[in-house]
């Protein structure tokens, strides 16, 4: 199923089914964008575009994390402990998560973007947010301050949706699908094959070092 976004928009496609296109759609709601762009100090239509980028981006190095059943478990106890909030059952809060990271994090681990970054990317965050910046136009500092104010958002949500399931199998397989339907929805798809340098269909820490060894 495909809806259109606004108008304004020239990435107008996306597929409803992808945890992607759900958190973006959630984020548009509300105040969740203008926050962020005025935490950036960029218009709310560069911020839609470069969090356009920056999600399946960030959604394709969990997925390669998680490919292995030993990186989809590890995840899967991340979410268990650091991103269910409080006993789980309040559902995803995006004013609140958004809230904590935007007011310093001082939630811990759920709201520390940058160590969640770290823990995604390994010693390549700096690459990574280089490489969205080459993308999306934005120097490398607001590149890297968009992935670390969306990791936890993002990690949030998917905990509230796989934690309380238990099953590591499930999550690693929403994760998975999310590279090929992002990569059916117009101008994302550019994005997808500008990381996948390999050309395996899926993004990795290998794909960002292609990317900035041909510069």
């Amino acid at each position: 199923m495909l809806r259109r976004s606004h108008p304004g928009s020239k990435e107008s496609i996306v597929n409803t089914n992808s945890l992607t296109a759900s958190l973006l759609e959630q984020l548009q709601q509300g105040q969740g964008l203008q926050q962020v762009s005025q935490q950036l100090g960029l218009d709310q239509n560069q911020t839609s575009q470069a969090v356009r980028a920056a999600l399946p981006l960030f959604m394709g190095a969990l997925g390669n994390n998680a490919s292995e059943p030993q990186g989809a478990q590890s995840l899967l106890n991340a979410l268990q402990k650091d991103h269910l909030g409080g006993g789980g059952g309040g559902g995803f809060d995006l004013g609140g998560i958004l809230g904590a990271v935007l007011g310093g994090g001082a939630g811990g681990p759920a709201t520390n973007g940058q160590g969640i970054l770290g823990h995604v990317f390994g010693g390549q965050t700096p690459q990574a947010a280089q490489a969205l910046g080459n993308k999306t136009g934005l120097d490398s500092g607001r590149a890297g301050q968009l992935l670390a104010i969306l990791a936890p958002i993002v990690m949030s949500f998917l905990a509230q949706r796989f934690a309380q399931q238990g099953n590591a199998s499930n999550l690693s397989q929403a994760l998975g699908q999310e590279a090929p339907q992002a990569a059916s929805a117009g101008g994302i798809s550019g994005v997808l094959n500008m990381f996948d340098q390999d050309g395996d269909g899926q993004f990795g820490l290998s794909d960002v070092m292609g990317i900035l060894s041909k510069r």
